[in-house]
């Protein structure tokens, strides 16, 4: 595989273009007057895409198989949530459900993206999770390896 300047240059930048396209066309058709053939499909793939793709994000330690099943599995649960609470409190809309979806998958990404940025951060110097009793722990931790591992 070819890498480019920013990595693997395959189709799978233009599909995840392609399919970020369809789905912010679902969401925004949904907001339409009735009309357009394709609104109930792409608003269909926006509500299983979008909580996916923040869910997908999320679990990059994962291999691409069972990141792919947790993703669908998780977006149908974030849906079916949305849906119960709006119910419950009897507010159901298609378009407050889209709006709820939208709103709850964004605020997903911003998580994980600020949680990678303080993640980078913390690399480079001491944080506060480098101090108390976790530390100690792993401190005492290596001194018994070190003493297992001398033979004298």
């Amino acid at each position: 595989m070819r890498r480019g300047p920013r990595g693997p240059s395959s189709g799978a930048g233009a599909a995840l273009l392609a399919g970020v396209a369809v789905g912010v066309t679902g969401a925004v058709l949904t907001f339409a007057e009735p009309g357009p053939p394709l609104r109930a499909p792409l608003t269909s793939f926006f509500l299983l895409a979008a909580p996916g793709a923040a869910l997908a994000v999320a679990l990059r330690g994962l291999d691409p198989l069972s990141r792919s099943a947790v993703a669908l599995a998780g977006s149908i649960a974030v849906n079916l949530l949305v849906a119960q609470v709006m119910l419950a409190t009897r507010s159901w809309s298609v378009r407050g459900g889209v709006t709820a979806i939208a709103v709850l998958s964004t605020l997903a990404l911003l998580t994980t993206a600020l949680g990678a940025r303080a993640r980078r951060r913390g690399a480079g110097g001491a944080t506060a999770a480098d101090s108390g009793p976790a530390r100690e722990r792993t401190d005492g931790h290596r001194r018994l390896q070190t003493r297992r591992a001398d033979p004298g």
